[in-house]
């Protein structure tokens, strides 16, 4: 198979069918530092971008194989939108994934373009990344094309989000010493409560990046987490080690679940031994509540009660 890998078991989608639009070499108009591929100039265009036929054949002969997955999931070795056929792709992908969900991965640099938003509506779940909410650590963690402007992404969310039905999921990539101050979370906070995704998801490095930066901890994270209000947040991390000392009541619990919702992961990466009781008997008493959201399950407080 050239364009199609896996499946890949993730625990945020289940188990998926990659799609890799560029399998030649890196194309995206950022550099991110953090990237796990080599660092390359960026550039807005894919060089011999792969024949929709081509790909819908390896998928076909894929899907037969593997009948038991979840999701088809279109990326790129570099971004996806700049895939010169990606509505044709994804009109073919829509007649033949049956119950399957599709999903798309991208940075999101080109959502302020009409064309890129009517291509997006039609793909069932939409993951777009949105690093910083300020210019200047925009351009030093993303480091974009010139003619991307960070204003544009941000007004092409909100105008993309109104009209979106199906999920919207916001990924925040954590560097350390660039993007993980409180202050950039707190701006960020400000434009997600406008954009309004169904998920945030937080994570860090966990794969040598094209250059030398550093990842942060798991409780640095769940700190800067804190400050995405009222929004369901999962926060990846290969090594959760955080666990607070303290020990939460009934109403310490609820409310911060009413605040935020957890997913369980999280709860038992966080909770001290007798707050997770805790939790487990408010949820025996049904005034927490599962929520699932994209394949991922949060618990927050049972609203209705």
């Amino acid at each position: 198979m050239r364009y199609i890998f896996g499946p890949v078991n993730s625990r945020r989608f289940g188990l998926s069918l990659g799609i890799d639009l560029s399998p030649e070499k890196k194309s995206c108009n950022f550099d991110c530092l953090y990237c796990e591929l080599e660092s390359a100039k960026p550039k807005n265009t894919i060089d011999n971008p792969p024949k929709v036929e081509d790909i819908l054949k390896e998928l076909k002969e894929s899907l037969n194989r593997f009948d038991d997955i979840e999701v088809i999931t279109i990326t790129s070795n570099g971004e996806p939108t700049l895939y010169p056929y990606l509505k044709e792709l994804v009109d073919e992908i829509k007649k033949i994934k049956k119950d399957k969900k599709l999903l798309i991965l991208s940075n999101g640099a080109l959502i302020y373009k009409k064309e890129i938003q009517n291509i997006l509506k039609e793909i069932d779940i939409v993951k777009l990344s949105l690093d910083c909410a300020t210019k200047e650590c925009f351009k030093k963690l993303d480091r974009p094309l010139k003619e991307i402007s960070l204003e544009k992404i941000v007004e092409g969310l909100k105008e993309f989000s109104k009209s979106f039905k199906g999920s919207l999921i916001i990924e925040i990539l954590v560097v350390k010493g660039i993007n993980d101050k409180e202050e950039e979370f707190e701006k960020l906070n400000e434009v997600l409560k406008e954009i309004k995704p169904e998920r945030v998801d937080i994570g860090t490095i966990d794969r040598p990046p094209a250059y030398k930066v550093s990842p942060v901890s798991y409780e640095r994270l769940f700190e800067l987490s804190k400050k995405i209000e009222n929004l369901p947040v999962t926060i990846a991390h290969r090594n959760k080690t955080y666990r607070t000392n303290k020990d939460m009541s009934k109403e310490e619990i609820l409310r911060t679940l009413k605040r935020r919702p957890f997913t369980l992961e999280d709860i038992e990466a966080i909770f001290s031994k007798k707050s997770l009781k805790t939790f487990e008997k408010l949820l025996n008493e049904k005034k927490i509540v599962k929520k699932v959201i994209s394949n991922t399950t949060f618990y927050t407080t049972n609203i209705d009660k």
